[in-house]
């Protein structure tokens, strides 16, 4: 931030320099303060910076889910879902939950949401009646064919720039990743 000075008659200036100039470098409020965690030479150690890598991504992605809820009237999950049923029609509720990595429990509300909206379309297995499938309406058919102003088309800019090899690189620390945090629910 850029500081204001008046010119006042030098005796004064003279008198005082001292502690205009201290006032003068200090930030006006904590936020114009630097961070001591900001910039490139902040490390934090291997797994913390990672861990902060890992948390920006996650904040990124909430940002954009939420941006998504205001602007097409889905959050970023429940476009996954969108996807996935798009991409497998008739695909299992369980089966969605496996693909996702989540707990069958964490999607119900995902599929009730989107089934209610008109999305998703919701039929009894006839080999199995305890087991719900999935298809899109044409409403979803619509949802399912946009590309701009979703999560993926943000992630897919990005992912461009990557070569094949960093690409299946970043791949397999992810799932390493995932798979050392669900170790710990079992």
């Amino acid at each position: 931030m850029k500081a204001h000075y008046r010119v006042e008659p030098r005796s004064r200036r003279l008198e005082d320099g001292r502690a205009r100039h201290a006032k003068r470098t200090q930030p006006r409020t904590a936020a114009d303060a630097p961070s001591p965690l900001a910039g490139p030479r902040a490390s934090l150690g291997r797994v913390l910076d990672f861990m902060r890598l890992l948390w920006a991504v996650d904040h990124g992605l909430t940002r954009v889910s939420r941006r998504m809820e205001r602007t097409i009237g889905m959050t970023g999950p429940q476009r996954m879902v969108v996807r996935l049923v798009g991409q497998h029609p008739g695909i299992s509720a369980g089966d969605l939950a496996r693909t996702l990595h989540v707990h069958p429990s964490t999607l119900t509300e995902v599929l009730r949401r989107l089934t209610e909206h008109g999305v998703l379309e919701r039929t009894q297995d006839p080999a199995d009646a305890r087991r719900a499938l999935f298809r899109l309406t044409r409403k979803g058919l619509e949802l399912d064919a946009q590309r701009s102003g979703t999560g993926e088309s943000r992630v897919r800019v990005a992912l461009r720039s990557l070569s094949d090899q960093d690409l299946a690189a970043a791949a397999r620390v992810l799932a390493r990743l995932a798979q050392a945090l669900s170790d710990g629910e079992r």
